[in-house]
């Protein structure tokens, strides 16, 4: 404290003597010496402003995820869409068969793909598309999480696939189809090259080959069910033999086949015999990859004549959508 007063008083001097000098130099009053304001040394010191110390946390980049080693894909069916999407429509898939070969299909598109082959290893899966003479597609695995595979196929970097597990769904009787459009609008695609389409939570569809039934599930008096057949046997022989076998009470005629415009359908009618149980069979064929398309109707008539027309109004239903891949 003496210091600072010692310096305090040699600067009010100092400044006194500079007035008194000022006043005699430049003939200024006394009055006016007084009035001017007097600066002091530590007026004139601008002081120094230290900034504080600031220490920047380290920014480090994130690793890259670390991808699990092979395998990628199991038995089963996968959604396929772009990652990047929103809201995908999830409608195309990739049906795995077994770890190593399977399908794809588009569920939108009356269920059109490719078979496919692959083999899977760290980081990357092998596809072969539409057979072992197809050239290969990489796909190239850029992370996993909980069965979601995601990757690209190499030439596509830019698009990031997702391979979504799709819950529940058994690849051996998987429709990509029905699957989208829901089992009241199920359709059953023959190898033969035709197809029917059928309400699933009414129908059943099973196969044994030579034979497809259609069978329905409701109550009812009795059995109905459609049965289609492809045969070697020319159309109007094929009936004549069902006709024959049916009885001597068989109507047989000529018409066009259902879902076609002009195609001759040989047809053998017996009707339901109201005393009896009520059953009845309508058989009728037409001629088809140089044999013959065979579909009989067997069923039966209740008491209850509104069920009766709705189950008749369902099985026409089936048998009036039938289409051809090629005639």
């Amino acid at each position: 404290m003496k210091k600072k007063f010692i310096e305090r008083t040699l600067t009010v001097i100092m400044a006194v003597t500079m007035a008194g000098m000022l006043m005699t130099g430049c003939g200024k009053s006394a009055d006016t010496a007084a009035n001017e304001p007097q600066v002091t040394e530590s007026q004139e010191t601008e002081p120094e402003v230290i900034e504080p110390e600031v220490n920047e946390p380290e920014v480090t980049e994130p690793a890259d995820a670390e991808v699990p080693g092979a395998p990628y894909f199991a038995k089963g069916v996968y959604y396929n869409y772009a990652k990047e999407a929103e809201n995908p429509d999830k409608t195309y898939f990739y049906v795995f068969s077994d770890n190593d070969y399977g399908y794809t299909a588009d569920g939108a598109n009356e269920g059109i793909g490719l078979p496919f082959d692959t083999e899977q290893s760290d980081g990357k899966v092998k596809f072969l598309f539409g057979g072992a003479d197809e050239s290969e597609d990489y796909l190239v695995i850029t992370g996993v999480d909980n069965g979601v595979v995601y990757g690209y196929f190499e030439g596509a970097e830019d698009r990031e696939l997702v391979f979504e597990p799709v819950e529940g769904a058994d690849p051996e009787s998987f429709v990509a189809e029905n699957f989208v459009n829901g089992p009241e609008s199920s359709v059953y695609h023959d190898a033969n090259g035709w197809s029917i389409k059928y309400d699933a939570t009414k129908f059943e569809v099973t196969t044994k080959s030579p034979d497809v039934f259609i069978v329905y599930k409701g109550e009812s008096a009795g059995t109905n069910m459609i049965t289609v057949t492809y045969s070697l046997e020319n159309a109007e022989d094929a009936i004549d033999e069902i006709g024959d076998a049916a009885g001597e009470n068989v109507e047989f005629l000529q018409s066009i086949f259902p879902g076609t415009q002009d195609v001759t359908s040989y047809y053998a009618i017996l009707n339901p015999n109201e005393e009896g149980s009520g059953a009845y069979m309508t058989a009728f064929a037409r001629d088809y990859m140089e044999g013959s398309l065979i579909v009989r109707v067997d069923g039966h008539m209740g008491e209850d004549e509104d069920k009766n027309m709705q189950l008749s109004d369902q099985i026409a239903a089936v048998i009036d959508s039938f289409t051809f891949d090629f005639e």
